[in-house]
């Protein structure tokens, strides 16, 4: 078998979930977790976007709503709302656990590496670095994150030094 088909098969699973009835998927090697929505202490001097901050046995854990960090409609916290609990690497600070708001998760699947296309250029106004590509589904488009590029905790300061 040469190292070409080989690239092919390979295949990765990814968490799919919903916001404003868009469905989105990040690799579920970075969950950790799955919890319902609850409170979050606030946390001074950070963008909109960062909710607050879980106690999660004993670390503390920052809060990002997605919906918010795309610029989408702020809706209500209901009983679907969850947090996904994911652990990242970032290039100078190594590992780092973060949390994002989802309104629902939805499914986990097994997608074809190969199957993945490239991120459409949507001009200035969205932002492809986040995006590791689209999945097309049976359920229809899969909008693919890149969560190490998304929850930089860098990218956050530069966002606060823009303000």
């Amino acid at each position: 078998m040469t190292s070409h088909s080989l690239s092919e098969s390979q295949t990765e699973q990814f968490l799919t979930f919903e916001l404003a009835g868009e469905a989105y998927g990040i690799e579920i090697l970075k969950v950790q977790e799955i919890r319902g929505w609850e409170p979050v202490r606030k946390l001074p001097n950070t963008p909109d976007f960062v909710k607050g901050a879980l106690n999660l046995r004993g670390s503390i854990v920052p809060i990002i709503d997605l919906r918010e960090r795309f610029h989408m409609p702020k809706v209500e916290y209901t009983p679907t709302t969850v947090v996904i609990v994911m652990c990242l690497e970032t290039e100078t600070t190594g590992a780092a656990v973060m949390g994002i708001v989802a309104d629902a998760v939805s499914d986990v699947l097994d997608i074809n590496l190969a199957d993945i296309k490239e991120a459409p250029n949507l001009g200035s106004k969205i932002n492809t670095h986040y995006m590791r590509g689209m999945y097309v589904s049976k359920n229809g488009m899969v909008m693919l994150l890149d969560v190490d590029k998304l929850l930089n905790p860098e990218e956050f300061i530069d966002i606060i030094e823009l303000q």
